[in-house]
C-alpha cells in the first residue's frame, strides 16, 4: 500500500506534484545530460503505459520494439540538436521502423497483424515524436542548451492545468466538452488561461531569451493545445472504458494523464519557434 494512500486525492496530488516539480526542474537545470536521462525515461515510461492500455483493449502492439524505436528517435534528435552528430543519422530511424513488418511477418496465430502494427506506430507518433521534439526547444537558441526554455514551457503548462483544476472545482458550471470529459468546464478553461498568461508575464522578467510577446504566444499555444491534448487522451481512455491511464503517480493517475497536454502542445510550440 502506498504511503500516500491515507491522504485524500487532493493532498496526494499536491504532495506528488511538488516532488515531481522538484525532480523535473532539478534535472533540467543541472545540465543537458540529466535533462536527456530525465526525458528519455519519461518517453519510455509513457510509451510503455500507452502500449499497456492498448493491450487492455485486446490489441497486440510490439511493446518492446516500439518503445526501443521511440528511445532511439529521442536519442538521435537530442544528439543532432546538441551538435554531436550530423542530421543525416536521423535517416537511420526509417529502416529500423521497417523491421517491425518483418517481426510481425514471423509472428504466428495473430488475427490482425496490421492493426497491431498501426498501434505500434501510433505509440511512436503520439508519444515518442512530441517528446523527442522537446529537444528542438531545448536547443532552439543557436544550438546551445537552454534549460530556461524547457522550465518555462512546463511552468506554462502546469499553470494552465492548476488554474483549470481549481477554477473548475470551485466555479465550474458550463461544460467544455461533455461528450468526452464531463468534468471539464469553460470556467476551468478560462481560469487556467488567466493563470498561464500571468505566469508568462512573470517568466519574461527572468527568462529573457524570449520577448514578452513570445512567451505570451507560447502561453496561448499551451492553453489551447494543452486543453485539446487532455481531451484527446480522455477520448482514448473513454474508447477503452478506463478512468486513469495508470496509478503510477498518486493523485495524478499515470504518466499519460500527467503529460497529455505536453504531447499535443510541443509540435505547435516547435513550429512557432522555427517558423516565426
Amino acid at each position: 500500500m502506498s504511503i500516500l494512500s491515507k491522504f485524500n486525492n487532493l493532498t496526494q496530488r499536491i504532495i506528488t506534484g511538488i516532488i515531481g516539480v522538484v525532480i523535473l526542474i532539478s534535472g533540467i537545470y543541472w545540465d543537458e545530460w540529466t535533462y536527456f536521462l530525465l526525458f528519455l525515461t519519461l518517453c519510455i515510461f509513457t510509451q510503455r503505459e500507452f502500449y499497456k492500455l492498448v493491450g487492455i483493449d485486446g490489441q497486440i502492439p510490439l511493446k518492446t520494439f516500439g518503445t526501443f524505436c521511440g528511445a532511439v528517435l529521442f536519442t538521435l534528435i537530442f544528439l543532432i540538436e546538441k551538435g554531436s552528430i550530423d542530421s543525416k543519422y536521423l535517416f537511420a530511424i526509417f529502416p529500423l521502423l521497417s523491421v517491425s513488418y518483418l517481426v510481425k511477418l514471423y509472428k504466428k496465430d495473430e488475427k490482425k497483424p496490421f492493426t497491431n502494427l498501426a498501434f505500434t506506430f501510433m505509440g511512436i507518433v503520439y508519444i515518442a515524436v512530441p517528446i523527442s521534439l522537446i529537444n528542438v526547444i531545448a536547443f532552439s537558441q543557436g544550438g546551445k542548451y537552454e534549460w530556461q526554455m524547457i522550465v518555462g514551457l512546463l511552468l506554462l503548462l502546469w499553470a494552465s492545468d492548476t488554474g483549470a483544476y481549481f477554477a473548475g472545482v470551485n466555479f465550474g458550471k458550463r461544460k467544455l466538452f461533455e461528450r468526452v470529459s464531463p468534468k471539464k468546464s469553460w470556467e476551468g478553461f478560462f481560469g487556467g488561461a488567466l493563470l498561464s498568461l500571468g505566469i508568462a508575464c512573470l517568466i519574461s522578467l527572468y527568462f529573457t531569451n524570449l520577448a514578452l510577446w513570445e512567451w505570451l504566444c507560447l502561453s496561448v499555444i499551451t492553453i489551447i493545445a494543452g486543453t485539446y491534448g487532455d481531451l484527446v487522451e480522455s477520448l482514448f481512455k473513454r474508447s477503452i472504458s478506463i478512468k486513469d491511464s495508470a496509478s503510477s503517480i498518486p493523485g495524478h493517475g499515470g504518466f499519460l494523464d500527467r503529460f497529455d497536454g505536453l504531447l499535443l502542445a510541443t509540435p505547435f510550440i516547435v513550429a512557432f519557434l522555427k517558423l516565426l
